[in-house]
């Protein structure tokens, strides 16, 4: 496949990092994303900040010559912090001999990936979105964003990294009779900010990823390199305490008093955040087949 062309859909984490290791090893590479570039644009509120990040990720980006541009968005953790419903704290490990996965930020993450892979001459085309692709006909269909045109164009060795909800995995179903199952979960989640204190250090040990298990729902925190820690709240969409009855501030206040006491003190406008932020989708995705000869390859989250 030497000094073959690649079009990737997706220039999220999986798609980037891919693009950036094939230009490396001689192919014509080009990406088309959907969203404006992160580089310079803020974009809305969408999944998590940050990442644990472990071995074989770290191995991922060794290979692909980063490590040493990403060892500084990284924060190691050592092990998981416990916290029970009265404040009192557990840590526990991750090893015996000092092992650790790490917090980074994400759209930090991307950045660089995305760096990488421009450098490596990759043509990234933001507001491009693939909607699909003919797989008998070989051809791939990309919309422009703001233009509103679809183009055609040949679909050969695509790799779609255009994430759970794939419209490329969506035409090898519905083309093919691929047998796929996409299951979404009855639990949500929203994506919460621990301010820094006023001396803009950590309110928690930042060494650790914090955890608050409280059997069918939990909150979880990693730290960012401000000071702050990003925490989720995994919650069933409906039922007795689920996001449908946090409707009101009186009731988010009155269920992380309850549930989660000593996080409740350390994020002040906690009810105004669940109110505010979007929840996120969870859910499951099994596809049978994830390749079409030397046309189509599915990775990542498709």
């Amino acid at each position: 496949m030497s000094g073959r062309s690649v079009t990737i859909a997706g220039a999220g984490l999986a798609g980037s990092l891919m693009a950036a290791l094939l230009a490396r090893r001689g192919h014509r590479v080009r990406v088309f994303e959907r969203l404006p570039d992160l580089r310079r644009e803020t974009l809305p509120a969408g999944r998590s900040i940050n990442l644990a990040l472990a071995a074989r990720g770290m191995v991922a980006l060794e290979a692909a010559g980063l490590m040493d541009r990403v060892q500084p968005l990284l924060i190691p953790m050592a092990g998981r912090m416990l916290h029970d419903e009265r404040g009192e704290l557990a840590f526990l490990p991750y090893g015996q001999h000092g092992e650790h996965i790490y917090s980074v930020s994400r759209p930090g993450l991307n950045r660089v990936l995305l760096d990488a892979a421009e450098a490596a001459g990759v043509e990234v085309h933001f507001r491009h979105t693939v909607v699909g692709g003919d797989l008998a006909a070989g051809e791939l269909h990309v919309r422009d964003e703001a233009s509103g045109a679809v183009h055609t164009l040949p679909m050969e060795h695509v790799i779609a990294a255009d994430g759970a909800g794939s419209a490329l995995r969506r035409s090898l179903v519905e083309q093919l009779g691929v047998h796929c199952t996409e299951d979404l979960l009855e639990h949500g989640y929203k994506e919460l900010v621990m301010p820094a204190d006023a001396a803009g250090r950590y309110q928690m040990e930042p060494g650790a990823l914090h955890i608050w298990p409280r059997g069918g729902f939990m909150l979880i925190a990693l730290p960012n390199l401000d000071g702050s820690f990003t925490v989720t709240l995994f919650l069933a969409n409906s039922g007795a305490s689920s996001f449908a009855a946090l409707a009101e501030p009186e009731a988010v206040e009155a269920f992380f008093a309850e549930h989660f006491p000593d996080a409740l003190r350390l994020i002040p406008d906690a009810a105004a955040q669940v109110l505010r932020r979007p929840t996120g989708i969870l859910g499951t995705v099994h596809c049978a087949q994830w390749s079409y000869r030397d046309r189509l390859l599915l990775i990542g989250d498709a």
